[in-house]
């Protein structure tokens, strides 16, 4: 379904070029959720936004890499060509719902802008389609509430609605920036049940955006592990709970509640992310790496096929407890 090659995003800002996305590659198959997890500033909502050029530019600018999706590089599309794409073939799911919806129409209407702008359906058409979306994301009394306006709905109400919106168009890929984050875990737990309702009910393709590995592991196919504006990991999600390779993310997964004896603190991961205002050169996570050795500061590794669908930037094996024998 996507197909997306050394991606590269920075931001010109007045401290210098900030390098948000390092030259990251995935693909993304039919009927798919992707998982993408990292702690906050990783990159992972920068890289998801630069493939649908919804980042403002300036001052962001993607300097390298292609996105492959239908036979077409949507990184060479012009403005109007990528509006064709946007909410027509690929939904995007936003953090707050809030901030998503505009305050002064209703839902209806912003339901129903994409069905009449990339659909051509009639406002009659676009009306009773909307009615049908309220009802397929589970808003009770949707005929009574569609012309109520976004401050009328509760929070998990409202992302229903936003979700709503970005499947309107009946998308081949939903890409979804964390969208229970704002939510409590009861409500997370109802979006989450709903978006894979949606899935089987759908086939749509998938990719999910989160911090929460808990999540991931609930819900994701394939888990792509991001640091530094990079991909350190990716393996299917069974394989990189069971077997993780990574530094960074043993250190995600032991920092998680349950993973530890009665008594015992949480483990933090010691240092800060890197600042990126210089294309990294050695593995970003070294200066916070307990097994880090010359190699790592001197180069920066790339993906290592590990057979299996599971792929690791690192020099170091956890497993033998040795650097990796590798060119």
């Amino acid at each position: 379904m996507l197909e997306v090659s050394d991606l590269k995003t920075v931001f010109h800002t007045h401290d210098g070029v900030i390098h948000a996305v390092n030259g990251i590659s995935f693909s993304l198959d039919e009927g798919e959720l992707l998982a993408v997890v990292g702690e906050s500033g990783s990159g992972k909502s920068v890289a998801m936004m630069s493939l649908m050029q919804l980042l403002p530019m300036p001052p962001a600018r993607i300097a390298d890499g292609r996105v492959l999706f239908q036979d077409q590089d949507l990184v060479k599309l012009t403005a109007s060509g990528i509006r064709h794409v946007r909410g027509a073939q690929i939904g995007f799911v936003f953090q707050d719902p809030m901030t998503s919806l505009n305050p002064v129409f209703t839902v209806g209407y912003q339901i129903m802008e994409p069905l009449r702008e990339h659909m051509g359906l009639s406002r009659r058409n676009a009306r009773k389609r909307a009615i049908e979306l309220l009802e397929l994301v589970g808003i009770p009394a949707a005929s009574n509430r569609i012309d109520d306006y976004p401050h009328q709905f509760s929070g998990g109400m409202r992302q229903r609605v936003v979700i709503a919106i970005a499947l309107a168009c009946d998308p081949k890929v939903l890409i979804a920036d964390e969208p229970t984050t704002a939510l409590d875990v009861t409500v997370q737990a109802q979006i989450l049940e709903l978006v894979r309702d949606l899935r089987q009910k759908l086939g749509m393709a998938i990719i999910w955006i989160t911090h929460d590995l808990g999540v991931a592991a609930g819900i994701a196919d394939r888990v792509i592990v991001m640091y530094g504006g990079q991909v350190v990991e990716h393996a299917l999600v069974g394989d990189l709970f069971e077997n993780p390779q990574h530094p960074y993310t043993r250190a995600l997964l032991e920092s998680l509640p349950g993973r530890h004896a009665p008594g015992e603190r949480l483990r933090s991961i010691n240092g800060q992310p890197p600042l990126l205002l210089a294309e990294p050169s050695s593995c970003p996570f070294a200066p916070r790496c307990t097994h880090a050795f010359d190699r790592c500061l001197a180069q920066n590794p790339p993906l290592i096929d590990l057979g299996g669908r599971h792929d690791v930037a690192c020099w170091w094996n956890p497993e033998t407890r040795m650097p990796r024998d590798v060119a």
